[in-house]
């Protein structure tokens, strides 16, 4: 059984560390999905702008492993409580693909790329291989009497951001409330609580450096990660 990425996505993020703990959850965030050459048929795409949202199946590119583990330790639980790996949505899986809802902005024509989709709301690292994009049915997707399990007891979790003005203003307006919303969330592995330690991670181009004293957050630098790489927008 052989599975070709039909596509990759393009986003702020360029590591794993910072990117949301799931799709939907930090509004403003936009990626653009640009599709492998074979696959840049216009005809592939017909009726989709009738839809809100998508389904993209991707693949965990930067984990795959050759063997897995029935338990694994999320890090929300602090890192140190054991759960069956299909209770969870840890990247460390028999197959590593992951499932994101995103919503549709709108198709594109690019002069190089062909047809290309922008999408808001996705919690991928640039480049990730989309292997294959379906529509969001709200009639048969959308459950909201369902139970969360054990994620409904941390997801309320959030800090208090400092982030100082002349370090936000490094970042174009349309960013800015994305990354607050980011850091409110804790990037941080919940097992980690040393007030001292310094943290980081891409994006848009830049470092975001931070450190986390109880419940409080404070952005203290900004610098240029790779300039190579250009806010996506």
């Amino acid at each position: 059984m052989e599975f070709h990425p039909i596509a990759h996505i393009e986003t702020d993020f360029g590591e794993k560390f910072g990117i949301p703990r799931q799709s939907g959850l930090v509004s403003g965030l936009r990626g653009k999905i640009v599709f492998e050459p074979q696959y840049r048929n216009p005809d592939a795409l017909r009726g989709i702008e009738g839809y809100s949202h998508l389904w993209l199946v991707w693949l965990f590119s930067q984990t795959v492993r050759e063997s897995w583990l029935p338990m694994v330790r999320p890090p929300r639980l602090g890192g140190n409580t054991p759960m069956g790996v299909f209770a969870t949505r840890s990247p460390f899986r028999p197959n590593p693909i992951g499932l994101s809802s995103v919503r549709l902005l709108g198709i594109e024509d690019d002069e190089k790329n062909g047809k290309v989709l922008w999408v808001e709301g996705a919690d991928l690292m640039t480049g990730t291989p989309i292997l294959d994009i379906k529509p969001y049915l709200a009639y048969t997707d959308s459950h909201p009497d369902a139970v969360g399990g054990f994620s409904d007891a941390v997801r309320e979790y959030r800090l208090a951001v400092e982030f100082p003005e002349a370090l936000a203003e490094k970042l174009p307006m349309a960013l800015r409330a994305p990354l607050l919303e980011i850091l409110a969330q804790d990037p941080r592995p919940s097992y980690q609580e040393d007030p001292e330690r310094p943290y980081g991670f891409s994006f848009a181009g830049l470092d975001i450096r931070f450190r986390v004293k109880e419940n409080m957050l404070t952005v203290f630098e900004i610098v240029p990660h790779d300039e190579t790489m250009t806010p996506v927008r």
